[in-house]
């Protein structure tokens, strides 16, 4: 590289000067620095603050271009660039230059961020999320053997009887994906079939579920077996919907026994069928989904922000084409089963 930069100084100064920043970053890599010294001598080179970050530890390194900590407070940055390895975005590398961007600064992160997932890799093990789809399916998969299941978690970094499994189904890329599901906690992740299979050490997940993205659908399992745990989060899988996008397996009570039933028997029920024609109207099925939600006309109105009696109204028409009486509490019931039921004969 050094002969090649040579050569070529002479064509062009932006291309003389990107080949000696490659050089440079090239000599560190085969010095194996660690993380600061990569961070001063990237502050020495662009002569201006150089930030590190790590996502998994949180671990933020700042250097001046003295080789010091700098003494003001974090400026914007000018410029910044994603670290990534296994095609995973582990931290963010950045320039603190008072002013516009340099001309090679771009040159320089990119160079910065391969030498910080190479100084990762090296001294980690780095706190990735996304895992290997086969060893994660070895750990929660109900035909493997304990020794083998056992070895794959602890390449997979957990102890055994200290795990919690979710399914995932979101727009967001897994691994993001996964780390919503589970803030701050150690995660592995994979995807298996059309869903996302997430291994945490932890029992009590789960953000707020309010604000997550359109399309976002968590089934989480118990603590415990990894393959029971992963069975019951398919299952808690299925009774997502809009409105409950987190669903924990042992929140579904006996409403878990209807993923049981045979989906040719559940799509003859009588009552199936009716919350089927009911769904063709898709301000008719939100109606009986707040309704049978809140089991109160006056807190569905709320929900759908509409007036009691507009509810009151669509409330009368629903229970003519279900065939039953929506303000009897048998009736709520068979309401909010058939709609479970209709929801699972449509997964």
């Amino acid at each position: 590289m050094e002969a090649l930069a040579v050569r070529l100084s002479g064509f062009d100064p932006y291309v003389d000067g990107a080949l000696r920043i490659v050089t440079f970053y090239d000599t560190l890599m085969r010095r194996r620095v660690d993380l600061p010294a990569l961070a001063r001598a990237s502050a020495g080179l662009a002569e201006c603050v150089t930030g590190i970050r790590l996502h998994g530890t949180g671990r933020v390194t700042r250097v001046s271009p003295h080789g010091t900590e700098p003494a003001a407070a974090p400026a914007p940055a000018s410029s910044e660039a994603p670290v990534t390895l296994d095609d995973e975005e582990i931290g963010t590398v950045w320039l603190e230059r008072p002013g516009p961007a340099g001309p090679l600064d771009e040159v320089v992160l990119d160079r910065l961020a391969i030498a910080v997932a190479a100084a990762v890799e090296r001294y980690g093990p780095a706190r990735t999320t996304m895992a290997d789809p086969a060893l994660v399916e070895l750990a929660i998969s109900p035909d493997g053997d304990e020794a083998a299941r056992a070895r794959a978690l602890r390449l997979l970094g957990f102890a055994p009887g200290a795990l919690v499994v979710a399914a995932v189904r979101s727009p967001l890329p897994l691994d993001r994906a996964a780390a919503l599901c589970f803030p701050g906690v150690p995660v592995k992740a994979a995807p298996l079939a059309d869903v996302g299979a997430v291994l945490a050490a932890a029992r009590e997940p789960l953000p707020d579920r309010t604000g997550l993205p359109a399309g976002f659908r968590v089934g989480v399992g118990g603590a415990g077996s990894p393959e029971r745990s992963w069975r019951e989060a398919r299952t808690a899988l299925r009774f997502t919907t809009a409105r409950e996008p987190i669903v924990r397996y042992a929140e579904l009570g006996a409403l878990a026994l209807l993923a049981e039933v045979p989906p040719e028997a559940v799509r003859a029920n009588g009552d199936v069928v009716a919350v089927g024609r009911i769904a063709d109207g898709p301000e008719d099925l939100a109606t009986l989904d707040a309704y049978c939600a809140t089991g109160s006309l006056r807190r569905a109105a709320e929900l759908l922000h509409l007036h009691h009696s507009s509810v009151a109204r669509r409330l009368e028409q629903l229970a003519r084409v279900l065939g039953f009486d929506l303000a009897e509490p048998q009736g709520v019931t068979r309401a909010r089963l058939a709609l479970a039921a209709w929801r699972l004969s449509r997964d």
